[in-house]
């Protein structure tokens, strides 16, 4: 059905809006879109008033073009269209369309009165659809108003959530910065310790206090150290000069503390500060005192690799100097000794005898490794009727107290063979003496007695290594008859003589375990050696040249330059009778 009306003012106007308000809803159209059509048809209607002329406005029902059930639904449509002149100037017409449900039986067009009363009822009606797009519009608001709020809770909780995440990031960030920081210091720590470590054990390795002043600068240049200079006390007085020294080392040395000379504060851990040195005024210094005990032995002084040292550096330059001093007074005092006690050894190894008939030789080595010094000796001598004792004998142990001991069996052995008496029997009286004067002490020896009157030699041994035989026509053996046991064991013990028939030419070799035995191979391989060696020998060397003999003996048995055990070796050659 089509409705039209023709409109050339306000008043036509006002009609046709309130027709087209009453039709749509007389159609069925929603109020919300039947204001929203009277709205808009009226503001349309205004600017046509505006242009002036005469506008027709057309509503016609039918079906839209598609709906959802694909036959179209019913729409209102409401075209507005310019009078003929418009057209010409090309005006083109409004078209708005509303959905609208069935139109009721007998919709027609409705005229509007032009009396007061119509219109008012009209604008009441027009009100009341205001009134409820105005309550519409209300509640879109309410919901808009409570979603802005839900909206404004939400990024409130996003904002604190950001903030939560950049705090949990700052403190990971920390934390793994801290982290780092940790491992870099305990690395440092570990490689501080790893050096003290090595460098403490190649300082105690030596028993030379020159090596060892000599290795602690190679140490320390260049990783913690640009320089560092070792001064020794006791060197200076002894050279016998004076040499410029900073004023802070003596510092150090009369404190017993360490010293940082600088133009600025060290800052290091139990170290003094001192101005810088007048001797190199741009080079920090730190100068550490060698205190092994109470007094001071002398001075380090060390400048840094870079700028200035760590503290952690610091500290630990300070415990490898005190572990330096303490390994040098160590070295001094082993050298001490070792001087007394080789001195005191070698005084006690007296000259061997010249005997008509037979030829001596002896030799003494100490041992390259420990002390130096050990309680092996030899000795030969007359007795009163005119036999030569020729005795070989080694003390457990090393050291002075080894040493002591030995002389002490020394000086018996020679009073006991005042009386006479065997081999066998000296060694038994030996073995009380030693087990009642030093019950911790052992000791073994060989005793061979000769006379030139009497072609048979008669021997004893307490623990010691076989002697061995050379006849003179070269053979070579062990004289292996069971010998006593070692002197100074708790028990009691005859010790049993053997004799043995030499001819002119003859050579007996008396020596202690430190020729023959070495760890690796045992005794047996040692005295094997030993036999070759003297075998080899013809008559004529050994009657003309003993002492080469000896040399020429201990060259091929000491090719090795390391022994841990002292050497000795008696050679005992019976003349020719030519």
């Amino acid at each position: 059905m089509t409705h039209t009306w023709q409109i050339s003012d306000v008043t036509d106007a006002a009609r046709a809006r309130i027709a087209t308000a009453r039709l749509a809803a007389a159609y069925g159209v929603p109020p919300l879109e039947r204001t929203r059509l009277a709205a808009s048809l009226g503001a349309q209607l205004r600017q046509c008033l505006t242009k002036g002329g005469t506008w027709r406005l057309t509503l016609d029902t039918g079906p839209s073009a598609s709906g959802p059930s694909g036959a179209g639904e019913r729409v209102l449509h409401a075209v507005v269209t310019p009078s003929r002149e418009e057209c010409a100037a090309g005006e083109p017409p409004w078209r708005m369309a509303v959905a609208c449900p069935e139109a009721p039986e007998g919709a027609g067009r409705d005229a509007v009165a032009d009396d007061p009363a119509a219109l008012s009822e009209a604008l009441l009606d027009a009100d009341e659809d205001t009134a409820l797009v105005l309550h519409r519009l209300r509640e879109q608001e309410d919901l808009v108003a409570f979603h802005r709020e839900e909206l404004h809770q939400t990024n409130q909780g996003v904002v604190a959530l950001h903030a939560e995440l950049d705090a949990a990031g700052r403190a990971q960030r920390e934390a793994f910065a801290a982290e780092r920081k940790a491992r870099t210091e305990a690395e440092n720590a570990r490689r501080r310790l790893t050096f003290l470590a090595d460098a403490s054990a190649v300082l105690t390795a030596s028993l030379d206090h020159h090596e060892i002043v000599r290795r602690l600068p190679e140490l320390l240049v260049p990783e913690y150290a640009a320089t560092a200079d070792v001064w020794l006390f006791d060197q200076d007085a002894a050279r016998d000069r004076s040499s410029a020294h900073p004023a802070a080392a003596v510092v150090a040395a009369r404190t017993g503390r360490p010293q940082y000379a600088a133009d600025h504060p060290g800052g290091l851990p139990g170290v003094g500060d001192q101005p810088p040195s007048m001797l190199n005024p741009g080079r920090p210094l730190l100068c550490i005192p060698l205190v092994p005990r109470r007094a001071a032995l002398g001075v380090l002084t060390l400048s840094p690799p870079g700028e200035r040292w760590d503290p952690d550096d610091a500290v630990m330059l300070i415990e490898l100097t005190r572990r330096a001093s303490i390994a040098i007074d160590h070295a001094r005092r082993y050298e001490q000794n070792r001087d007394i006690a080789e001195t005191l050894q070698r005084a006690l190894l007296t000259e061997l005898p010249a005997t008509p008939g037979l030829g001596l030789a002896a030799r003494y080595l100490p041992a390259t490794h420990g002390l130096n010094i050990g309680g092996d000796w030899y000795d030969a001598f007359r007795q009163p009727d005119g036999g030569v004792i020729a005795v070989v004998g080694d003390v457990t142990g090393h050291g002075l107290r080894a040493a002591v001991m030995m002389s002490q069996l020394r000086t018996a052995l020679r009073a006991y063979a005042v009386d006479g008496g065997s081999p066998g029997r000296l060694l038994t009286r030996l073995h009380t003496f030693l087990h009642h004067l030093q019950p911790d002490l052992y000791a073994t020896a060989v005793i061979a007695r000769f006379h030139p009157d009497d072609p048979t030699m008669t021997w004893a041994a307490a623990g010691h290594p076989p002697p061995v035989l050379r006849t003179p026509d070269g053979r070579v053996r062990a004289l292996d008859a069971k010998p006593g046991a070692m002197l100074g064991i708790p028990l009691e013990q005859e010790i049993a003589d053997h004799t043995e028939r030499l001819a002119p030419g003859s050579t007996l070799a008396l020596y202690t375990d430190g020729l023959v035995e070495r760890r690796a191979r045992g005794i047996d391989p040692g005295i094997e050696r030993l036999a070759a060696a003297l075998g080899a020998f013809r008559s004529a060397e050994l009657d003309s040249d003993l002492e080469g003999s000896a040399d020429s003996i201990l060259d091929p048995m000491l090719s090795d330059s390391e022994r841990d055990d002292d050497v000795c070796l008696l050679l005992c050659h019976v003349r020719g009778s030519g």
